[in-house]
């Protein structure tokens, strides 16, 4: 437990400072010493409001964002028992996706892509249940069939279907709003501004998975080896597509669809810490969220006062970094 407190301290500090330079860097740039003083004693200035208004909850947002996916990817590895899964394997992404664009192409206000992108992230949960249901049902039952790979599948075929879909309505949408729907869809947290509901969902899910680590590394062993040492390897599988899919479906819909960050972090963090998953939750949502923050920074003054779309930043970095780690772990 020593040794996992003190992973977690270095990831929150990590956090920490991820968090200090984007509240100070943008095109208005704050002495970080003074960030403190702006953030829990304005004094009305120009740099508090634009910490306040514009920074904080950008910032505040992609922390959320970015554990909620890091988490969502380590539930999804265990649950197909696949290092390669990340949190839109299943289709959730592109249902999201489908959802927000369709807002925009009508013009609708920010808070229906919003609803857009939540509908299309439950509908596609919904399918996946209704599809698989009968082997999780007999999983459930049994505990013994191992049906990772009907998940799997059901998954890349929502998810192709998705595509399509979303391809058919970019090529339809008005040149107006067709840079907002490109945006939305690379990734982009300058329109979340209300952090809250993230930063709780993240919580509640954490929450409710860290107790179910135990069992998680047992599940890891194969759902027979589960079953025989007392595991409900049906129920838990239930709840690690729930919990995962609720996940995703609140990140999509707040920041758009940015990948890498459920993929490489989980990946990473068990190539150094293990695959106890008591371990490796937290450390996930610190460490997603750091990396989040920091590609957002980046996102927002590479090129300023442009910006860029943060999952194109988190791509960049997330492809070398995955083939040095899969280089190494070869190597190895």
């Amino acid at each position: 437990m020593a040794r996992a407190l003190r992973v977690w301290a270095l990831l929150a500090v990590l956090a920490g400072a991820a968090l200090l330079v984007a509240l100070a860097s943008g095109s208005a740039l704050i002495d970080p010493r003074d960030v403190p003083r702006l953030l829990f004693w304005p004094d009305g200035s120009a740099a508090a409001e634009v910490l306040h208004s514009l920074r904080l909850p950008r910032a505040l947002n992609a922390l959320a964002v970015g554990g909620l996916l890091a988490l969502a990817g380590a539930l999804m590895q265990v649950l197909l028992r696949n290092p390669l899964a990340d949190p839109y394997v299943l289709g959730i992404s592109g249902g999201a996706a489908a959802g927000a664009l369709a807002a925009l192409a009508v013009g609708l206000a920010a808070v229906f892509v919003q609803l857009g992108a939540l509908a299309g992230a439950l509908l596609t949960t919904v399918a996946v249940f209704a599809i698989a249901h009968r082997d999780l049902s007999r999983v459930a039952a049994a505990g013994t069939l191992d049906t990772a790979p009907r998940l799997l599948l059901t998954g890349v075929m929502l998810a192709a279907g998705w595509g399509a879909l979303i391809m058919l309505m970019l090529s339809l949408a008005p040149e107006a709003r067709l840079r907002g729907m490109l945006f939305w869809l690379a990734g982009d947290l300058s329109g979340a501004d209300a952090p809250g509901w993230p930063l709780a969902a993240l919580v509640v899910v954490l929450a409710l998975a860290w107790p179910l680590a135990r069992d998680l590394n047992v599940l890891l062993r194969g759902p027979l080896a589960a079953a025989a040492l007392g595991v409900r390897v049906g129920r838990l599988r239930w709840m690690l597509y729930g919990l995962a899919s609720a996940a995703a479906a609140v990140a999509v819909t707040t920041a758009g669809s940015i990948g890498f960050i459920g993929l490489v972090v989980p990946h990473a963090l068990r190539l150094l810490l293990g695959n106890d998953q008591r371990v490796l939750l937290p450390a996930c949502v610190l460490a997603g969220g750091a990396l989040l923050l920091g590609a957002d920074t980046l996102a927002r003054t590479v090129v300023a006062p442009m910006q860029l779309p943060v999952g194109v930043i988190t791509a960049l970095v997330g492809v070398p970094s995955f083939l040095v780690l899969l280089l190494r772990k070869g190597a190895r």
